[in-house]
């Protein structure tokens, strides 16, 4: 059974002083009297009772934390307002803190989709929203936060390339702003057993192993000018098609030959890395 977090009875603290101290007044009296009827001896049991047990219920709470209640094995709720309380007597008190907090995740060795070995860290940024589960629920919610973050970030980082030029898909350094959402709802989930609120989870840290960073520059770079030559490609294709349909439109008429070479000279001209260098013909195409 999933423990949750109730509120607990309370009471001011100070009121509650006070009407012990009126008890004792009471007592004090009653003690004087020479004569005692069964009624005043009841009544002085009970005050005597009261004064011992009722102590035992005052606890003063901090800012930003809760006093989890616990009598004989028992949940018996939480206080979470800040102040000097009288609760149930006889409870056991634990402090949650209910404060944010971080956990930085030292970096992980992971193999990417592709099976890459990278380096990846993370920040997270959490707070206890159900102090009952963070108590009961977990053993140490702290280390559970911890473990449980960074098997997420593993999980996460294992989907995904470090880099892809395809458009349409995600990667780990091209998409930081997803992956970084898609680990805060995948860390939102382990953690909800524990009533811990993920607020906020980043990468800090994104690396090739160090053992194949060199040769995955390398890999990395040439993808990159395949993707742009490829891009060149499509542009200069989109232009001279662009080129020719003018001029069908002004009227000029081109044969086979010398559509072909004025779509050659175009996409050299477009594609090549250097500068294109006039050429004048004296004589004839034929």
């Amino acid at each position: 059974m999933i423990v949750q977090e109730r509120p607990a009875w309370t009471m001011n603290g100070f009121v509650a002083i006070t009407v012990l101290l009126a008890f004792a007044g009471v007592n004090v009296y009653l003690l004087t009297l020479t004569k005692f009827t069964p009624m005043a001896v009841i009544f002085l049991i009970f005050l005597v009772i009261a004064g011992v047990i009722l102590p035992s219920g005052f606890t003063v709470v901090q800012p930003n934390q809760a006093k989890v209640l616990t009598l004989f094995g028992r949940y018996v709720g939480t206080v979470r307002d800040s102040g000097f309380f009288l609760t149930v007597p006889l409870t056991d008190k634990k402090t949650v803190s209910l404060k944010v907090r971080n956990f930085n995740s030292a970096k992980l060795k992971v193999n990417d989709a592709e099976g890459s070995p990278i380096e990846i860290a993370a920040v997270i940024v959490f707070r206890v929203v159900d102090s009952a589960k963070a108590h009961f629920e977990v053993d140490q919610y702290e280390t559970f936060v911890e473990i449980q973050s960074e098997t997420a970030l593993r999980h996460v980082a294992s989907r995904y390339p470090y880099d892809n030029f395809t458009e349409g898909s995600y990667s780990l350094r091209g998409h930081t702003e997803e992956i970084s959402l898609e680990l805060k709802r995948d860390l939102q989930e382990r953690l909800s057993v524990a009533g811990v609120e993920v607020m906020e989870a980043r990468l800090t840290h994104l690396a090739y192993a160090t053992e194949i960073a060199s040769a995955m520059l390398q890999r990395q770079q040439a993808s990159a000018i395949v993707f742009a030559r490829q891009k060149i490609v499509e542009g200069a294709v989109s232009m001279v098609q662009a080129a020719l349909e003018q001029i069908e439109a002004q009227g000029l008429v081109l044969d086979e030959e010398r559509r072909a070479m004025m779509v050659n000279n175009l996409l050299v001209a477009i594609v090549s890395d250097h500068a294109a260098q006039p050429v004048i013909n004296a004589g004839s195409l034929y």
